[in-house]
């Protein structure tokens, strides 16, 4: 059994690495080490994420898949939630999140069920609240994307919107590297940029 972590971020401009050491600590601490990393900018809200779903085709079955909190592995609408849930179930991906503490008892070793009706409780539990953990974590992508449209649109009124910029420091990094000879995927690695990010960049560059 190996513990697989997954770290996203929603933009090029956030940094997906960031809970890296968190979660190293968070393995530890339950005598465990993370065996594979899996780091992606892109957002919670859709199916499609090549990292995620690299994760889940490496996995073998009772693999450990960790993250930082249920909104790294989802934001999407009920439907994608039920087909993300559906490709973990036929792997028997057990989720480990540090913001749901009764998933903890999925780590080898942690002292929780003693028996099998008590771990079959528990389980169900856990996935109980796994579910209002998604649902909350996709009102919290709605309620944002709403008051950002309505921000933006209060903007464009005042003649103050630009829409967002471009990390100019960031990119400079990139190009830098590239010009080094560094493969996109040390790049990526590094900065935590995608490679739709490192490839615009270079065509930008071009």
């Amino acid at each position: 059994m190996f513990i697989r972590a997954y770290l996203r971020a929603s933009t090029e401009d956030q940094d997906a690495g960031r809970a890296r050491s968190q979660l190293q600590q968070f393995a530890a601490d339950h005598g465990q080490k993370v065996a594979a990393w899996y780091v992606e900018n892109e957002s919670g809200a859709k199916l499609d994420r090549p990292e995620l779903f690299r994760l889940i085709s490496d996995a073998s079955p009772g693999d450990v898949l960790l993250v930082e909190q249920v909104d790294r592995l989802s934001r999407l609408k009920a439907e994608d939630w039920e087909t993300l849930k559906a490709k973990l179930a036929e792997k028997r991906l057990r989720v480990v999140a540090l913001d749901l503490p009764t998933s903890w008892m999925a780590l080898p070793g942690h002292h929780g069920a003693t028996d099998e009706v008590t771990a079959g409780l528990l389980d169900a539990i856990n996935r109980m609240l796994l579910d209002m953990l998604a649902v909350v974590a996709r009102k919290d992508y709605n309620d944002r994307r709403r008051r950002q449209q309505q921000g933006i649109e209060k903007a464009k009124a005042a003649g103050r919107y630009r829409g967002r910029q471009p990390d100019l420091k960031r990119h400079a990094v990139i190009r830098e590297m590239l010009a080094k000879g560094m493969s996109w995927s040390s790049v990526a690695k590094a900065t935590g940029a995608s490679r739709s990010t490192i490839l615009r960049i270079t065509k930008a560059s071009a």
